[in-house]
């Protein structure tokens, strides 16, 4: 796999605030294709922000996380297709009867707007609970990577393309769900680079290796000196993966 194909599987946070500061951003960096849209920037733009990405010929990833009972997540799906959007996130713990109507529906979005169907990936556990606030704090006797690999595997069941998963679990997913299950792994971070406030953590060509199809790599690149240098070497690391 060549240096961009290599490099198409980079998925950038528009971490920001506005759209002001998402289109900088945007203009700054190129050469990414593919962009994730959270919670705080489409809370504050709404879908203008997408609509900015779509003009710029960009891929999609929606990540608002959807976590609701199954007709709200039906509607909440059904209207996110419509963007046209990449990827689109909903959390595993919202169980099998919400996961398998947000299939349907997103289906149907799309379809009634002529676009292409987003891939639904579930939120197994979000990268920044510890294995111990998964105890202490939620309750959960599972040991984590039991937990993670249980809520890909509801989610494969219902019928969901993939999981975002943290790289440390992505090798045992991959191994469990098979080929054709899209795992996308946040908390990636080169070596040179600080961790922040991930706790289970792996380079991007290590992410790879495990197993992961998409790596979001936020902060290492956007918060740089220099992001466009940044986003050169990592593309660079990932060019030594087989």
């Amino acid at each position: 796999m060549g240096n961009s194909e290599q490099a198409q599987r980079i998925i950038v946070p528009l971490d920001v605030a506005d759209e002001q500061s998402a289109i900088a951003l945007i203009d700054q960096l190129p050469q990414v294709n593919f962009w994730k849209v959270g919670l705080e920037l489409f809370t504050s733009t709404g879908p203008k922000i997408l609509e900015v990405l779509k003009s710029k010929e960009k891929r999609i990833f929606l990540d608002l996380k959807f976590h609701d009972i199954p007709n709200t997540i039906v509607g909440a799906s059904r209207s996110a297709a419509r963007y046209g959007v990449d990827l689109l996130t909903i959390h595993a713990a919202c169980g099998k009867e919400a996961l398998k109507a947000a299939t349907e529906a997103a289906q149907e979005g799309a379809a009634q707007a002529g676009v292409k169907p987003p891939k639904l990936i579930a939120i197994t556990l979000l990268t920044s609970i510890s294995a111990r606030q998964l105890a202490f704090d939620l309750k959960i006797p599972l040991e984590l990577p039991e937990y993670a690999l249980e809520m890909a595997l509801l989610a494969q069941e219902a019928g969901l393309d993939g999981a975002v998963c943290s790289p440390q679990e992505a090798a045992q997913l991959r191994q469990t769900c098979g080929d054709h299950f899209l795992l996308v792994c946040p908390g990636v971070r080169p070596t040179w680079a600080d961790i922040g406030d991930q706790k289970r953590s792996l380079t991007p060509a290590q992410a790879i290796i495990a197993g992961a199809d998409y790596l979001v790599i936020g902060r290492p690149i956007t918060t740089a000196t220099e992001p466009e240098l940044a986003w050169k070497r990592i593309s660079e690391e990932l060019t030594t993966v087989a």
